[in-house]
């Protein structure tokens, strides 16, 4: 996490005992430095003692304080490389070899930013060709923490792109930069801080979020967590039941099958489950004589998200990890002769869901005997788009609250920026409203801290199931808060994979497509260059003479392969919206009219056909606009 300085002496008391001299994270060998910016080093060495630092034939000198802390700023330098960064102090001194200055990005996100180069599509290829000296990569290792981190949780380097150093990077953060480096021909540094699953909750600092009064009873919840995980967890696992309210229980004509997986219920084969995110209801029962009904430990195995665990109508425990087997006590009282039923509610937030896994699933009595848990049966319950977002132990990485950004973006302090490029929403896509407020939040949280406002976004890739009725898609309305966002802040770059994603997997491979929108938008909202990196987007919706017009910006408009643009519906004052079919005129559609209409929606499916483009073949947004 620091680079320390070989003593000069190996000899002496003094040389011995003394505190070593070290650059804080993420300065190390190879390292990239934003060009045309002031950039802090800091460090630590013996306290009181005399620092110097020289890049480029440049000094700087600074004195450690109290605690051995030391800082010192280097001035603004043009992009150019490789340098020698030296530091010395005293009888101690090292340096940092092949350090370049140029443009540095941070990536972001969750899973489809995490997805690395040896899994995308043409892979070997890719990482073969990977071998570009001015191209360099950090990985952030994962962490989560409840407070704020001055270090990384182990040792990370920049390294040169190579095959060995990119194939296990993020893909499209890699193929984002390597575009930008051909194009700019200056030095590129990629930092990747990425956690497949999380929510943008988790990536926002504790002040930023506190703006928002809903999320300060989970960040006071946090807060306790610290000084009393177990009393926490409980508190929670009240909440995580009053949230499920009447859900808690499956419906009385709910329709129960037997469970012969152990696997997430996505797999079972059953469309009605294929994509299902929300509650599910798992039971079974076990008889005891009265000898047997006394303290006990219940074992279920892992639960994909959360688990509500009850016997005989009474909570035993409730947790959140989708990897943890759960394991709850049993006091006195809860178990009883004859008949005892088991019940667990699973909430599944995205991705696979319910009970899983190879864990053994028991009953262990208090005098050590097993009873094994096998006759298990399911029942579909309301799905998490009826119920809105689940309540999430804010210390969990990945579904907490500011435990990433403690964890992975704390770390990089205050590390000089060209811009940012994110890509997540998979776990957000239950509360769109709710997004509309976190990712401009983030946006300011970041910029606030880096300095640098270029901010590139990934539009959610078509995932889902293809649908012939039209339905108030919950995807399809958090990319249209991505479409938003970026519409009102001219900054913000959006780049589409609505047309790249496989509506059976939420981890697309055609990363190459996603990473050249990326710079696409990163050129245009860093660089300033007259570049259309934006697919065509509404600009208004209007009663005409020939019908509906829908006229875009961003063109000019083109249909692929001809004849009607998809994808476009009417919708009444009542929400019953109908297909209708979409006729290219200039730089607008016209609909047919509908004296009824009150409402145009596009693309407002999980996996859309899209066959509106530009002439820089970017594709069309969806959005749902009322009609003037």
């Amino acid at each position: 996490m620091r680079i320390v300085a070989l003593f000069a002496l190996l000899g002496g008391a003094t040389a011995a005992l003394a505190a070593p001299l070290g650059v804080d994270a993420p300065i190390t060998a190879h390292a990239v430095l934003q060009r045309g910016k002031s950039v802090p080093v800091r460090g630590e060495a013996v306290p009181g003692s005399t620092v110097r630092v020289t890049f480029d034939g440049v000094e700087q000198v600074a004195r450690a304080d109290a605690s051995g802390h030391w800082r010192v700023d280097l001035p603004p330098h043009d992009a150019g490389g490789p340098y020698t960064l030296r530091v010395r102090s005293d009888d101690q001194a090292f340096s940092l070899e092949d350090v370049l200055v140029g443009d540095v990005w941070l990536c972001s996100g969750q899973s489809n930013m995490e997805f690395t180069l040896r899994h995308a599509t043409n892979s070997d290829a890719e990482v073969g060709g990977a071998t570009n000296p001015r191209l360099r990569l950090l990985t952030v290792p994962r962490q989560s923490s409840p407070t704020p981190r001055e270090s990384f949780s182990q040792p990370a380097s920049w390294q040169p792109s190579t095959p060995l150093s990119a194939g296990d990077f993020s893909a499209a953060c890699y193929l984002m930069g390597r575009e930008l480096q051909a194009h700019e021909t200056v030095p590129i540094g990629l930092i990747n801080a990425s956690w497949g699953g999380s929510v943008i909750e988790d990536w926002i600092s504790h002040p930023a979020l506190a703006t928002l009064p809903r999320y300060r009873p989970s960040l006071d919840l946090l807060a306790r967590y610290a000084a009393d995980p177990d009393g926490t967890r409980a508190s929670w696992g009240q909440e995580a039941r009053a949230w499920l309210g009447k859900a808690a229980d499956a419906p009385a004509a709910a329709a129960w099958r037997s469970v012969a997986s152990s696997t997430p219920w996505e797999t079972w084969g059953d469309p009605g489950l294929a994509f299902f995110d929300g509650v599910g209801y798992y039971r079974t029962h076990v008889s005891l004589t009265p000898k047997q009904a006394g303290k006990a430990t219940l074992a279920i195995g892992a639960v994909d998200d959360i688990d509500v665990t009850r016997v005989n109508g009474k909570m035993v425990g409730a947790d959140q990890p989708w990897d943890k087997p759960r394991v709850y006590a049993l006091p006195a009282g809860v178990l009883k002769a004859g008949d005892n039923v088991i019940d667990v509610a699973a909430i599944d937030t995205g991705g696979g869901g319910g009970m899983w896994g190879d864990a053994p699933r028991k009953l262990t009595l208090a005098d050590g005997t097993e009873i094994p848990l096998t006759k298990w049966t399911f029942a579909k319950g309301p799905a998490l788009a009826q119920l809105g977002m689940a309540p999430s132990q804010p210390w969990v990485g990945g579904s907490g609250r500011t435990t990433l950004f403690n964890g992975m973006i704390a770390p990089l302090h205050d590390y000089p920026l060209t811009g940012f490029a994110w890509y997540q929403g998979e776990a957000n896509v239950a509360d769109a409203r709710g997004y509309a407020e976190l990712m401009p939040l983030l946006i300011s949280d970041w910029r606030a801290r880096f300095g640098a406002k270029p901010f590139a976004m990934v539009q959610l890739a078509n995932f889902g199931p293809m649908i012939s009725q039209p339905t108030n898609d919950s995807w399809a309305q958090l990319r249209d808060v991505q479409r938003r966002v970026a519409d009102a802040d001219p900054q913000v770059g959006m780049a589409s994979a609505l047309d790249v994603g496989q509506f059976g997997d939420i981890h697309p491979t055609n990363k190459q497509a996603v990473g050249h929108r990326l710079a696409l938008a990163a050129r245009e909202i860093a660089l300033d260059e007259a570049v259309e990196s934006r697919g065509p987007s509404p600009l208004s919706v209007e009663r005409g003479g020939a019908g509906i017009v829908v006229r875009f910006a961003h063109g000019p408009l083109k249909l692929v392969a001809g004849g009607e643009a998809l994808g476009f519906e009417l919708c009444d004052a009542g929400g019953n919206c109908r297909f209708v079919p979409g006729r290219l005129a200039g730089d607008t559609i016209v609909l047919p009219g509908d004296a009824n209409a009150r409402e145009v929606r596009y693309l407002w499916q999980a996996s859309p056909l899209v066959n509106l483009y530009n002439s820089s073949d970017l594709p069309a947004t969806g959005f749902a606009m009322p009609i003037k």
